[in-house]
């Protein structure tokens, strides 16, 4: 086996044979975190920026980071030259243009930016949007990766929030906006097509999903997706005619809408949207769950996904930040 040759950033390293990456980053007296050495912990998880890394360097990583060539440096004998990173790289901004603006409720806007330049992007992922004096935040791309230079984000006003008041009071059609590089890693990839899909949001929580599930069933997932999407009340859910159409299009696409306070109307669960999902679903061995929306909400399903049988490389979390500390 001949040397391999690693290049992190503009320091380029010599792996001996049988030597894995991080042993030859640490002999060079490169400073990269690490703990167990055995591929337990996961400190030592880097990415690939050229070619894709042994099978072998992604045991145990969830498929969103393997797709990513992200790998376990301890757990890598390369076969060959390799330039990694241990981070992000410096992000990267496209200007976009806004196209559309609606309510969707009386507190979320629909707001769709037609960017320069196509993005690559997963359904489910999301960007950076940045305005003219630098402020940014985070919003989920709510669309599939059909429309990838037309891009939709359902964003919620929050009391105070500087950037989603703008957003709903100032921010017009045709005005320009600074769009990032897609991130995250809650998304759908079309690898296991008959796997059972459950989806839980609140809130805007639905923008990520919405474009999980339409990726899905354009790519003919096979498996049965359930999407439960929670409120308060009523007037926090919207989409609702939208997401029954869909469930009458695809047999295998189902749909319930929830409000945790006061009376539901018909068609409409009580509850909390986690609540009535494990209460409906209560074993999740072999599903794939996405958990979007409230921190309180997606923690304390998480916990409730993995105890009704879930694997834990199988859920997919997006906790959005909200106004307020209680639970939708």
């Amino acid at each position: 086996m001949a040397l391999k040759k690693i290049i992190l950033d503009e320091h380029e390293t010599i792996c001996h044979e049988g030597e894995t990456v991080l042993e030859a980053l640490l002999r060079d007296n490169v400073d990269i975190p690490f703990s167990c050495k055995q591929g337990a912990c996961q400190s030592c998880m880097v990415r690939s920026l050229d070619v894709p890394p042994p099978a072998h360097a992604q045991k145990g990583l969830k498929d969103v980071l393997c797709k990513q060539n992200h790998f376990l440096a301890c757990l890598c004998y390369p076969e060959q030259d390799m330039s990694i990173t241990l981070g992000h790289q410096p992000e990267y901004f496209t200007e976009g243009t806004v196209i559309a603006k609606e309510l969707l409720n009386p507190e979320t806007v629909l707001l769709t930016i037609q960017c320069k330049d196509a993005l690559d992007y997963y359904a489910g992922q999301f960007v950076n949007l940045k305005r003219a004096d630098g402020l940014i935040r985070s919003y989920s791309i709510s669309n599939s990766r059909r429309h990838a230079e037309k891009l939709t984000f359902h964003i919620r006003r929050l009391a105070g929030g500087k950037f989603s008041e703008w957003v709903h009071q100032e921010l017009n059609i045709g005005d320009t906006i600074a769009v990032s590089d897609p991130q995250g890693l809650c998304y759908y990839l079309p690898d296991k097509m008959e796997q059972s899909l459950l989806l839980i949001g609140t809130g805007s929580g639905l923008a990520p999903l919405a474009g999980i599930i339409h990726e899905a069933l354009e790519e003919g997932h096979t498996g049965p997706i359930h999407l439960y999407h929670g409120s308060r009340d009523v007037d926090g859910l919207y989409w609702i005619d939208e997401m029954r159409e869909l469930a009458d299009k695809y047999e295998n696409f189902h749909y319930t809408p929830c409000v945790s306070r006061g009376d539901a109307p018909e068609g409409v669960a009580q509850g909390r949207a986690n609540d009535v999902a494990m209460a409906n679903i209560p074993d999740l061995k072999g599903w794939r769950v996405y958990l979007c929306g409230h921190p309180d909400m997606v923690n304390h399903a998480k916990r409730m996904a993995y105890l009704n049988g879930a694997s834990l490389q199988d859920i997919y979390s997006d906790a959005f930040h909200v106004a307020s500390p209680t639970l939708d």
